[in-house]
């Protein structure tokens, strides 16, 4: 026996558990800390500009080549685009967790790359990015000043000429992104009168600056070969590209018939401003330029935020005077105050453990040597996590909390054990140890082993469902390993050394304890008597109870995963179709102003001209990131995000020019937009964006109807006003005109053209023409412009074209390979996600028929997803302990024994989350299958024991009835420990509250049911297998087994 070896040397054994902690406190500061692990499916980015091209046309032209090419691309879970009104193109294509990243952008470039001989020319000389993207933002910088002089352009252009660059080699930074007045570029302001009257178009001042803005490479004098020695060779240099703007206004158009020249001046303005003046920036009100960090896919986020911080410290030495920057939004500082929720949760549930060891064994002793399994086992699990390649997250916290019960309760078992025998008077310690140690080795091993058996399968689930149970169960699995080896060699060790017998209890407290407890065992004995005696009426209130479990199982809420408190949510704004960019500011101001009013807000973020939710720039969209206190200044329910999120729509529904649309973030940071319910409703049979609006308005109206819905949101416009410019083709030709020519006049004055590039503060930039702003400002414009025909006279647009007003796209979303309009769903108070799920889609069938799709995307997606492999979980874990069981008893009745009474501890689940108003979530399921294993660890004490009885010629009733009495003091001992060790989880606030709640209140629940019934129906169990069992030997006449020789017929 391998216990009484350590027996014999507790130095040995001292040797071994001070190795394991040394092991696990060397690797502890090397793991890496973040709220999960890593289940964001991985994402790849493809970016093109189509300057001047309208919203469908960049769909039709650019996305439409690209996506088929990319469609189905290895890995693949589904891909979405967005094409939008100022020519930008971005595609992003999710794979399955678990994807090599690296792999799939190489793919995705790969089929882009074939996609290139179908795009317009333009796209391809601007460029198209593929790159691998997190839609994980780590943090939002904000860069302002209060002096004038350094406005957003500036702010802007010295954020990316000074920190992208910098910010982006840190390690696990993605990408930096700035948000406000964007890029210099040099700005040709045409007037097209004054082209007019000097007969002049677009083409022939692209083909000046191209031609007059040009790098130059002079060359060498005196660079060999050469006829005879030269002592001298000279580079030769000549000023190739323009700088400032005073340099390209004197570039050469053409020459006048006086000999002067007619300069670049003489036709517009030139200057150094933006690239684009579609989006600005603003915190609090005041110009600042935006800075988002997006987090590399497998990176540590409070890595990132810690390099990020210490770099910005650094690089703000050198800011201008009156340049200052801010941390407007740290989303690690949910992850960093959530994990130390959770370890004061660890520390809260270590005592309350020692306290109820304290209590039922009366020795402090006896306390001493269990509680010091704890540090060993759990320390140690450090090791291997490190070896796994795991994080201290979210989930092996969780694992690690809920491992400090099971880590002492084999101890339990056996100080326990070893001092009944003490106490006994017949045997001194190492005796007492030794015998007890041959009595319950193998009960200790048989709950080790099950435990395995039901945490490491779960290990091997694929999809995000499997990541997510993947750390918790390798981590409970590995402490529950070190406790099972620890209480086979140090645990008995240290019994054997200074172990005490118990002395009469003289506190008062022990004194009420043991008689209350004295009272319960005899009321334990007389009650399982009772029921041995009725077993057809015992089993038929289990199958009824069971029953009923099912159904309320079935029947109850589900959903994925708890929204949190994460200190910040998203406001998203859109104003009427076509409104500018002027009064889209006008309304964010006034939704600043509320606001300012919260004492709840920090700070927060506007972007004016960009759609979150859309994922785009548009003239009449904004997006705000707003920021709480923290969470020990917010302590009222009234306080909490969702509160101030809920009064923010009320308020801002006043707003009646726009739609403000405030939400929380998701529960896995990147996995989707808000924390809603995100669907597509696709346009499968190409009826065109008014019908696809129509279906959207009708579902929007018609939301009431499903009672698990509280609201839905679309941002989705596909009734924008636009005009058609119905270009007579005949009359064209007629008037000598080429239609080429036609369409570059109109792009370059009402769009942009881009021409060249030139280089300033070390950087290149574009050159860009167009209109200046009085000459394109109404719609009128249009028809003023001119084009030059084949015998060089100015032709006005007038001549051949008409205006026809008509309703389209302003922003083009695509899902698929389907024109689509992404629906935020909001599950309605008490109904679950998984019930808003299922009642969003039932209200499409009812409202749209057959006449378009639908696609559930991001979190919701996972959702779908998930039911099957959290099933499969189930069924694997109930299975693999049965097999277990049968091979160490060599039977396949005992394990049925144990196993049933899983349905008494699923009723307590159920029962938990309806007393708390949960759902059943992904954390309620984790503590299903920590629960499969405990309730099958307490059978366990019981049937081994029973068997044991058995053995020894006691009657199948006797033998029932003595194990569920001997065994009753260390099962109630490790539950109540158990239970108490967890009850923090379920009373839990704070950051994270709401996914330590759930999981504690199925757990807590969970195994207080299972103790109180457990302990009654498991000598049933026994008794009702055993009893089979030997009748059907009996009745085929077989020989009975080694195990079941001595048995006595009842």
């Amino acid at each position: 026996m391998i216990s009484k070896f350590f027996i014999d040397r507790p130095i040995f054994a001292t040797v071994i558990a001070i190795l394991m902690v040394l092991a696990g406190v060397v690797t502890l500061n090397t793991l890496p800390v973040a709220q999960f692990p890593d289940i964001t499916p991985p994402t790849v980015q493809v970016t093109a500009t189509y300057p001047g091209a309208s919203a469908e046309t960049v769909a039709r032209t650019v996305g439409a080549p690209i996506e088929e090419q990319v469609n189905g691309v290895d890995g693949m879970i589904y891909m979405s685009s967005s094409s939008s009104s100022s020519g930008q193109y971005t595609l992003t294509v999710t794979f399955e967790v678990g994807t090599d990243i690296d792999m799939a952008t190489v793919l995705v470039q790969n089929r882009v790359n074939i996609a290139q001989g179908s795009l317009p020319e333009a796209v391809i000389q601007q460029g198209i990015i593929t790159r691998k993207q997190s839609t994980n933002i780590v943090m939002f910088l904000s860069l302002q000043s209060d002096n004038a002089q350094y406005d957003g352009l500036y702010l802007s252009n010295y954020a990316t000429l000074n920190l992208t660059d910098e910010l982006s080699r840190l390690p696990g930074v993605g990408s930096v992104n700035v948000f406000g007045a964007g890029d210099y570029s040099m700005r040709i302001w045409l007037d097209p009168e004054v082209m007019r009257i000097r007969q002049l178009t677009p083409s022939d001042v692209y083909a000046a600056v191209q031609s007059q803005n040009m790098e130059v490479s002079a060359g060498t004098v005196g660079q060999p070969p050469m006829n005879g020695p030269v002592d001298f060779q000279f580079t030769l240099t000549a000023q190739g590209r323009l700088i400032t703007p005073e340099e390209f206004g004197n570039i050469v158009i053409k020459t006048l018939p006086d000999g002067s020249y007619l300069r670049l001046k003489d036709l517009g303005t030139i200057d150094l401003g933006s690239s684009t003046y579609g989006v600005t920036s603003t915190q609090k009100g005041k110009q600042s330029a935006a800075i988002a960090i997006y987090q590399l896919p497998g990176s540590n986020s409070l890595d990132v935020a810690k390099a990020v911080r210490a770099k910005m410290e650094e690089l703000e030495r050198y800011f201008p005077t009156d340049i200052t920057y801010d941390v407007v939004l740290d989303t690690t500082e949910f992850v960093s105050a959530s994990i130390d929720e959770v370890l004061v949760t660890f520390l809260e549930a270590t005592l309350l453990v020692m306290l109820v060891i304290l209590l039922f064994l009366q020795n402090f002793r006896a306390m001493i040597i269990p509680s010091l399994t704890i540090p060993v086992s759990l320390i140690c699990t450090f090791a291997v996590m490190k070896l796994f390649g795991f994080s201290i997250n979210t989930l092996t916290l969780f694992g690690l909390v809920l491992a400090i019960a099971i880590v002492v309760d084999d101890a339990i078992v056996v100080v326990e054990n070893s001092t009944r025998l003490l106490d006994t008077g017949k045997y001194d310690r190492k005796t007492a140890v030794t015998i007890a140690m041959k009595e319950i080795t193998g009960p200790v091993v048989g709950v080790v082993l099950v435990l395995l058996a039901v945490f490491i399968p779960t290990a091997f689930i694929g999809g995000i469902t499997g990541q997510l149970y993947k750390q918790f169960a390798l981590t409970i699995a590995t402490a529950t390993f070190f406790s099972g080896f620890n209480s086979l060699t140090l645990t008995p060790a240290l019994c054997a050394i200074f172990l005490e017998p118990t002395k009469e209890a003289k506190s008062f407290v022990y004194r009420v304890f043991n008689k209350g407890y004295d009272a319960t065992l005899r009321g334990y004995v007389r009650v399982i008597t009772f029921l041995l005696g009725r077993p057809g009426m015992t089993m038929l209130v289990f199958v009824a109870v069971s029953a009923v479990t099912l159904w309320m199982f079935v029947k109850w809420p589900t959903s994925f995963i708890p929204q949190e408190d994460q200190g910040y949510f998203v406001v998203s704004v859109q104003l009427p179709n076509a409104a500018g960019l002027d009064r889209t500011q006008q309304v964010t101001r006034r939704i600043g102003g509320i606001l300012d009013s919260y004492p709840e807000v920090r700070t927060y973020l506007c972007i004016d001209g960009f759609s979150m939710m859309q994922g785009g720039n548009s003239s009449n969209g904004a997006t705000f990131f707003v920021m709480l206190k923290s969470w020990d200044e917010r302590k009222s329910k009234d306080e909490s995000v969702f509160s101030v999120v809920k009064r923010l729509n009320a308020d801002a529904s006043a707003i009646e020019e726009a739609t403000v649309f405030a939400v929380n973030p998701p529960a896995i940071s990147g996995l989707g937009v808000t924390g809603g319910l995100e669907f597509e409703l696709e346009d499968r049979s190409n009826l065109g964006a008014t019908e696809l609006q129509n279906a959207v308005n009708a579902l929007l109206g018609r939301v009431r109807e499903e009672p698990s819905l509280m609201m839905l949101n679309s941002m989705f416009q596909g009734n924008t006003p636009q005009y058609f410019l119905n270009i007579n083709r005949d009359k064209v030709k007629m008037q000598g005109l080429v239609l080429k020519d036609v369409f570059t006049t109109l792009s370059s004055y009402m769009g942009t053209a881009y021409v060249n590039d030139f280089v300033e503060f070390g950087r290149v930039y574009q050159v860009k023409l167009g209109a200046d702003a009085r000459s394109r400002a109404v719609i009128d414009d249009v028809m003023k412009l001119s084009v030059r025909n084949q015998k060089g006279d100015m032709v006005p647009f007038s001549s051949f074209t008409t205006l026809e007003e008509q309703e389209g796209l302003d922003q083009v979303t695509r899902y698929n390979m389907y024109t689509a309009a992404a629906i935020t769903a909001i599950p309605a108070q008490g109904y679950s996600t998984r019930q808003a799920i299922e009642g969003m889609e039932e209200l499409t069938r009812n409202v749209l028929g057959t006449n378009f799709g639908y696609s559930w995307t991001s979190e919701a997606y996972q959702e779908t997803q998930s039911s099957s492999s959290v099933s499969l979980i189930f069924v694997l874990a109930i299975v693999i302990v049965i097999l277990v069981l049968a091979a160490q008893y060599e039977s396949w009745t005992s394990p049925i024994a144990v196993i049933l009474s899983l349905p008494l501890a699923l009723l307590g689940v159920v029962l938990g989350c309806m007393v708390m108003s949960l759902p059943i979530s992904i954390y309620s399921q984790i503590g299903i299958v920590l629960l499969i294993a405990l309730s099958a660890k307490n059978a366990i004490l019981i049937v081994e024991f029973a068997i044991d009885y058995r053995n020894n010629g006691e009657s199948i009733t006797q033998a029932s009835i003595e194990a569920g009495r001997v065994r009753l003091r260390p099962i109630l001992m490790t539950s109540f420990a158990f239970i108490l060790g967890v009850m923090p989880l379920m009373f839990a606030s704070g950051a994270g509250a709401e996914s330590r709640i759930a999981l504690g209140t199925a757990v807590v629940f969970g195994m207080t049911f299972n103790t109180l019934l457990g302990t009654l129906f498991v000598p049933n169990f026994y008794h009702l297998m055993q009893t089979v069992q030997e009748r059907f030997l009996t009745r085929k006449g077989g020989k009975v087994p080694a195990s079941t020789e001595k048995m006595q017929m009842d």
